[in-house]
């Protein structure tokens, strides 16, 4: 199966949900340990697009409950942060391990970029979700629960947690480790007691675990760790020169345009949409006014700083114009962002982390209390497979 951006002909219209981010978890276990051997940087932020949380009842509870008492929306950080590395717990080794992602999380694509610029295909196997949630406990009529499910692309086509609509599995890889239904299921094998069923998922195949669901963390593993059986080792996207820039560029990216995006989406008032919404596009101002100088964010190379912008970008005109209210300008209108998410997406790897389908099908989709009936828009030209005009 390929794992790069599905043909027009398979795009059929459909709809989706913006990946969400839960309430403070309580206390987890030893999966919150960081390797002291992690290089130091600007702090990794919450890098995971959590589907649900236990609530103190018991009960999960989607993204859209994580607002504070003035409706501003709250990110969780991930809870599952071990790492790859030699010598360590778990060792860099071929075909040790599992990556679950979903084409519809920003943060789950920027690791299957990663893994593919870093030409790690053949040494970490891959599953990709289905872009639209379902009940995961569809036989218990207490578990309210809504989360990613696996399909096989020949399954047919999927309604909403509602029964509405009608959404492709083209494009999805199912759980062929675990043979599970849902990501809840994993995170309940491996003995999670948070109730946070997010990706991405990094799986030790030999331990029967999760070693991390942190994208930053991930991506900087499959950067650093994997150099010995990766196709490309010579790629260094953390390198030594740049990193303060990296840091330095992370650290406002973050809260204001990643996940600006979603603070500004799952606000329940007007002041915090407003405040998020202000910060965005000032902060889109920015990246617009360093592009206009230089050819990436961090210098004039490719670095982690570009990846995880990239996977924001991409998703902004055809989802956060419509979906999430950010509609003072889009992408396309900016000349150098323009250019800059065209230059990315047709850099080698970093297509194989772009399934426009599966991105707007999940959000218009997997939020009935945001579209309750899945109705997609049918707009939107997918200008980024257009080749940068190089001005």
């Amino acid at each position: 199966s390929t794992f790069h951006a599905a043909p027009r002909s398979l795009r059929a219209t459909s709809a989706a949900a913006a990946t969400p981010s839960l309430p403070p978890p309580a206390p987890q276990r030893a999966f919150l340990r960081r390797s002291p051997a992690q290089p130091a940087a600007a702090p990794l932020h919450r890098h995971s697009a959590a589907v649900a949380m236990a609530t103190p009842g018991g009960k999960a509870a989607s993204a859209l409950a994580d607002t504070d008492k003035v409706g501003a929306f709250k990110r969780v950080d991930a809870a599952w942060r071990s790492k790859v590395e030699k010598g360590g717990e778990f060792e860099p080794e071929a075909g040790r391990y599992h990556l679950y992602i979903s084409y519809a999380c920003p943060w789950a694509c920027r690791c299957m970029c990663v893994l593919h610029m870093k030409g790690l295909e053949d040494a970490i196997s891959v599953s990709i979700v289905h872009p639209t949630w379902a009940k995961t406990r569809p036989d218990d009529p207490e578990d309210a629960h809504c989360g990613w499910q696996f399909a096989d692309p020949s399954d047919p086509p999927k309604p909403n947690p509602e029964g509405f609509g009608a959404f492709s599995c083209a494009g999805c890889i199912p759980d062929s480790i675990n043979g599970v239904k849902y990501v809840r299921d994993l995170y309940e094998k491996a003995g999670d007691t948070l109730g946070r069923y997010s990706v991405p998922i990094l799986w030790d195949k030999k331990k029967g675990t999760i070693v991390n669901n942190e994208s930053s963390e991930i991506i900087r593993m499959f950067n650093d760790q994997f150099n010995d059986i990766a196709k490309n080792p010579g790629l260094d996207l953390y390198p030594e020169a740049l990193r303060h820039a990296i840091d330095a560029a992370n650290e406002w990216i973050y809260p204001s345009i990643n996940n600006g995006v979603y603070r500004c989406g799952f606000a329940k008032a007007q002041a915090p949409y407003e405040e998020a919404f202000d910060e965005l596009f000032a902060a889109l101002d920015r990246c617009e006014d360093i592009l206009s100088t230089q050819k990436f964010i961090a210098g004039d190379v490719v670095t982690e700083a570009d990846v995880r912008l990239f996977q924001t970008l991409v998703r902004f005109d055809n989802v956060y114009v419509v979906y999430f209210k950010t509609n003072k300008k889009f992408i396309r209108e900016y000349p150098h962002l323009r250019e800059y998410v065209r230059t990315l997406y047709h850099t080698p790897g970093m297509s194989s982390g772009v399934n426009a389908r599966h991105f707007i099908d999940h959000y218009f989709s997997s939020h009935p209390v945001l579209n309750h009936y899945a109705v997609v828009p049918k707009g939107g030209d997918w200008w980024w497979e257009q080749l940068p005009t190089g001005k």
